[in-house]
């Protein structure tokens, strides 16, 4: 069984940068599309970076293009979100999700062609 597990969150000031990490565990890691989301207090999941199986190819959604970096490593099963810049509004839960498999490029951002999910990291920015 496939299992996600984040870490890395916490609270810091604006401005500050903070690196999360997915570890996994139980699936083919090497092989399947991942991404991450971040649910604030209130609001809607929405969707925060995608990298393909490969590394290759990564996806960003507007507020965190120029600000985050999202990459993983084949050798120890991880995927990372590097955060700079945060700010007040980037206050939410950090969620990694993994697909069974590739997902369509197009398709990326969206929640439900991800089976898998991490139960969550909370990051809190403080102005």
């Amino acid at each position: 069984q496939v299992q996600l597990v984040e870490s890395g969150g916490g609270l810091v000031q604006t401005g500050a940068s903070l690196r999360l990490s997915c570890a996994t565990s139980g699936g083919t890691f090497s092989t399947s599309d991942m991404a991450w989301f971040r649910q604030a207090p209130g609001k809607e999941r929405d969707f925060v970076a995608a990298i393909d199986y490969s590394g290759g190819h990564t996806d960003y959604a507007d507020f965190a293009k120029n600000r985050f970096i999202v990459s993983r490593d084949p050798d120890k099963k991880l995927m990372t979100l590097q955060m700079n810049k945060l700010s007040s509004e980037d206050t939410a839960d950090y969620y990694c999700a993994a697909a069974d498999g590739s997902v369509n490029s197009m398709l990326v951002r969206r929640k439900d062609v991800y089976e898998y999910w991490g139960q969550g990291t909370q990051v809190t920015v403080s102005s």
